[in-house]
């Protein structure tokens, strides 16, 4: 079987349900501890929810420090997938990862509920098993959600095709502005995910780990966390980059 590590930061919450999404998708789960650099020859890295380092000073930003980040951007700079869930999101665009920033949601409060988004893209090794652009249901759970890049940057994700999740109407259309409660935290062009340049590398705010089977309400989530399995799983084949310690 693949094997896909999910990183621990002290304050992580969702590793667990992240682990265990892995293994219904059929990977081998490898827990990666966030002091320990060495990351055991993973195929893929998935940087999940919670409040890394209790998320003092600001979401994600002492986390970005960590060790392990210093393997994990190594590796993404090789080529290596990288998938940021809510938090590991935030970790991703302090470490510079991804474009863009998290800033606080738009009412200034947490907010725990499920969301719809779309897919801009089916093309990418985070999307390839989802069938079709319609909505997915999946939650979200944050402080920090609403996404942020000056216009410039936003004109250059929507021209280069990084944007990869919308919040989403109940019909599938785009919750473009910050005003439609469709798109709960205001994120700017209502983007939900993004990629970085070369593709590799995403961050999501929704939770696709808490969507990964239907008792959970909903198991839209295994689109995401299959496809990103089935996409280590050929690089792997075929002799893709391996995650190891930086130096």
């Amino acid at each position: 079987m693949t094997r896909i590590g999910v990183v621990v930061f002290p304050g992580s919450n969702c590793d667990r349900d992240t682990l265990h999404a892995l293994e219904l998708a059929g990977a081998a789960a490898v827990p990666l501890w966030h002091e320990v650099a060495d990351l055991g020859g993973v195929a893929a890295v998935i940087l999940p929810g919670g409040f890394a380092y209790g998320d003092y000073l600001r979401a994600g930003v002492i986390a970005r420090f960590s060790p392990v980040m210093r393997s994990v951007a190594a590796f993404a700079r090789d080529g290596g997938l990288v998938l940021g869930i809510c938090n590991g999101f935030q970790v991703l665009a302090e470490a510079g990862l991804v474009p863009g920033a998290l800033l606080r949601n738009r009412g200034l409060r947490f907010l725990g509920r499920d969301v719809l988004i779309t897919p801009e893209r089916l093309d990418t090794a985070f999307t390839r098993s989802v069938p079709d652009r319609h909505p997915l249901r999946m939650p979200i759970a944050h402080g920090e959600g609403c996404y942020y890049a000056d216009e410039a940057t936003l004109t250059r994700l929507e021209t280069e095709g990084q944007v990869l999740f919308r919040y989403a109407q109940s019909d599938g259309r785009p919750a473009w502005t910050g005003d439609d409660d469709a798109n709960p935290n205001g994120s700017l062009r209502g983007i939900a995910g993004v990629l970085n340049e070369a593709g590799n590398v995403a961050g999501l705010m929704p939770h696709p780990e808490r969507a990964s089977e239907a008792i959970l309400g909903s198991d839209d989530g295994m689109l995401l966390i299959r496809s990103l399995v089935e996409s280590a799983s050929e690089r792997a084949a075929a002799g893709g980059p391996v995650a190891v310690a930086a130096g």
